[in-house]
């Protein structure tokens, strides 16, 4: 089929979109008694006879209409003359922004002609005659409301007026009145109207006009639009809407069409690839890149935007962070990020694992831009840093020893320049043995520690003991009393009574067969149940009254059974044979609280309480040499009469006792 572009009606023709009307309605039959447009603004207004003798007519309703509208006088300024609803305006909105896709084609005789469309305009009915009719009714009610006497109108016609001058407006003032919907309202209302006579559908110049729709000349001079190529008549016939394209919403960022990505160079879709995923084996990268891909292409690519970091490449730092560029967190420009990033890049060709710490005293960045570094390469793992996220890529190494090579070179210049940049020590540069890092991990629990304790005690058992047969002997040389049977020793025992011994059976194995800290054979019972040799008893009471001193005044109040926790985790901090390991009863530990400024606080609680003895068994530090000792101890001698109080109680009590009125934030502090 031939395709002709006809220019006569250009920029004249539009397209009318009527309301939906009855069939045995049709536009046809409907006389159009006026028509007049705003050809700047594209607006249309039409008025159309409506045909009263339709059967689908309800006659009453028109007459109701045109009575509530033009009253019972009729004059020229009535909008229904004959008291009947006889005619329908229609006025016109714009169906579409943008028309120039759009045509009118007509066939005829193996020919198709376009005319290119103008606009295209919706009709719809107008209801301004229900505004004339709202003023009518309201005129009405104002004349009813009579009865206002002649001095009140002429008491209206005085008004008070006030004179106001306006200030001279702003060019910002100005910017916004000429936006604002009052404005624009009242520029469009400004623009006169143009009469239009409607010619009817087979009227003569109707015909005439419709002739225009047909190209007037099928020589080539005139349709040289039309001799192109399929795509570009294509192209010109629907044409990209430029304000289509600036609506569509952008795509995320790490979102990425393999369809767009395969059409562009290899350089290109290798460096969108590493800056999206920023980590990946070289198999992977393959396999995203599409069969048929020369691999050697890829890898004299891909080592221009990564590095080989354990046979994984990962993108450089200057392709995440160009040049001009700042950190989003802390405002640092990309040089010094660049610098950061490849430190952490480094420290993972030594190592697998990375400490956040360690990197941030380094390098000196905030912890946001540290914490980007290491989620762009490795995965956090608890108790233990951070670990490079992928395996080590033997098969890559392998296969590509000089590759391997070069990385290796250029990382050795890298390692060159953070040394001078960051002033690094031996222990940054050497890497750590896996196991140096298995016997001090980061973060130690107490069961570790308390395994190590073991480990230790089994190693140094051998020099322990000899080191206890050496003082005892020394012992008995210096002391007369010694000279006596062990037959004869009186083993001082603890009371069998309300006194429960310390409950150490999670440090039992610790010792290795030690008994409190030494070993328990036939010939060494004079050590055993606090008969410790020479001052080693003083010693051992040192320890625990520092330990008790200590621990008080970090607490002030404890339990006997939170205190025993505290000492056992003490115990498992210390060395293989401090003294303290000797054995300490519960009843000696309770000597030394009382011994060091503390009371026991008999609170008073509830006979069904699920409280072990140990927890309710309540020590406080009496005084702590502060300005707060005398409002402790009288806090103290509260709790000692009731195990629950509301704290108006204490506030009052407090300002009795103290003789001042203390605020919200001292009873606070007090309490805590």
């Amino acid at each position: 089929i031939d395709v002709f572009l006809a220019r006569s009606l250009l920029e004249k023709l539009y397209l009318f979109q009527y309301p939906i009307r009855p069939a045995s309605m049709t536009y046809d039959d409907v006389t159009h008694l006026s028509a007049k447009i705003k050809p700047k603004q594209q607006k249309v207004e039409l008025e159309m006879a409506i045909d009263t003798l339709n059967p689908n007519y309800c006659r009453s309703k028109g007459e109701q209409i045109a009575l509530n509208v033009d009253g019972t006088c009729t004059d020229e300024t009535s909008t229904y003359s004959s008291k009947l609803m006889d005619k329908q305006t229609f006025c016109s909105s714009q169906a579409a922004s943008n028309v120039s896709r759009y045509a009118a084609a007509v066939y005829k005789k193996g020919e198709l002609h376009l005319t290119p469309l103008h606009g295209i305009l919706q009709l719809r009915p107008s209801f301004t005659y229900l505004d004339k009719a709202d003023a009518k009714h309201r005129e009405r009610e104002a004349a009813n409301e009579g009865g206002d006497s002649s001095q009140d109108e002429a008491e209206d016609d005085v008004k008070q007026i006030t004179v106001r001058f306006s200030r001279p407006e702003t060019e910002q003032a100005r910017q916004r009145r000429v936006q604002s919907y009052e404005f624009l309202q009242k520029r469009q209302a400004e623009e006169h109207w143009v009469h239009l006579h409607y010619y009817g559908l087979k009227d003569s110049r109707s015909e005439h006009e419709r002739q225009y729709l047909f190209s007037q000349g099928h020589g080539l001079a005139e349709n040289t639009e039309l001799i192109k190529s399929p795509s570009e008549y294509l192209m010109m016939l629907m044409p990209p809407s430029v304000e289509e394209e600036n609506d569509k919403p952008m795509a995320p960022s790490n979102v990425l069409s393999m369809a767009q990505l395969r059409t562009l160079p290899l350089a290109d879709q290798i460096k969108i690839l590493m800056k999206n995923v920023k980590v990946m084996p070289f198999a992977n990268l393959m396999s995203l890149l599409g069969s048929g891909t020369d691999s050697t292409a890829v890898l004299r690519c891909i080592q221009q935007v990564a590095m080989l970091v354990q046979g994984n490449w990962v993108v450089k730092s200057d392709v995440l962070y160009p040049k001009d560029t700042s950190s989003p967190h802390s405002g640092v420009p990309a040089e010094v990020l660049c610098r950061g990033r490849d430190f952490v890049m480094w420290k993972f060709t030594q190592d697998r694992w990375v400490v956040r710490k360690e990197v941030a005293a380094v390098t000196k960045l905030c912890p946001e831009d540290v914490k980007d570094f290491l989620e762009h390469m490795s995965v956090a793992r608890i108790n233990k840093g951070w670990e490079f996220m992928l395996p080590y890529d033997e098969d890559f190494v392998k296969k590509h020893p000089d590759i391997v090579q070069r990385q290796h070179m250029l990382w050795m210049g890298i390692q060159a320049k953070l040394e001078k940049v960051y002033n690094l020590l031996k222990e940054h540069l050497t890497p750590k043995k896996q196991e140096a890092q298995s016997a001090h991990p980061l973060l130690v629990s107490g069961e570790q520690r308390v395994n190590m304790a073991k480990a230790k005690v089994k190693q140094n058992y051998g020099q322990l003991e000899k080191e206890f047969q050496k003082q005892k002997a020394e012992m008995k040389s210096n002391d007369t009393s010694a000279k006596m049977d062990v037959s004869n020793i009186c083993i001082k025992e603890e009371p069998v009574s309300d006194e429960e011994p310390m409950d150490t059976s999670a440090y039992e194995g610790m010792n290795n067969g030690i008994v409190n800290g030494l070993h328990a054979e036939e010939d060494s019972t004079d050590s055993l149940n606090g008969h410790l040799p020479g001052g080693c008893i003083d010693r051992v009471a040192q320890e625990l009254k520092a330990f008790v001193s200590s621990t008080f005044k970090k607490q002030f109040v404890l339990t006997l059974s939170e205190l025993k926790r505290l000492f056992n985790l003490h115990l498992a901090s210390l060395p293989p044979g401090h003294t303290l390991f000797s054995g300490i009863s519960d009843k000696m530990l309770q000597d030394m609280v009382l011994d060091t400024g503390c009371k026991q606080i008999l609170v008073p609680f509830p006979p069904q309480t699920a409280a072990s003895p140990d927890e309710l068994k309540v020590y406080a530090l009496w005084e702590a040499g502060d300005t707060y000792d005398q409002h402790r101890q009288v806090l103290l001698e509260i709790f000692s009469k009731n195990y629950r109080v509301r704290r108006n109680v204490i506030q009052n009590q407090l300002s009795q006792e103290c003789g001042e009125d203390l605020n919200k934030q001292e009873v606070d502090r007090v309490l805590k």
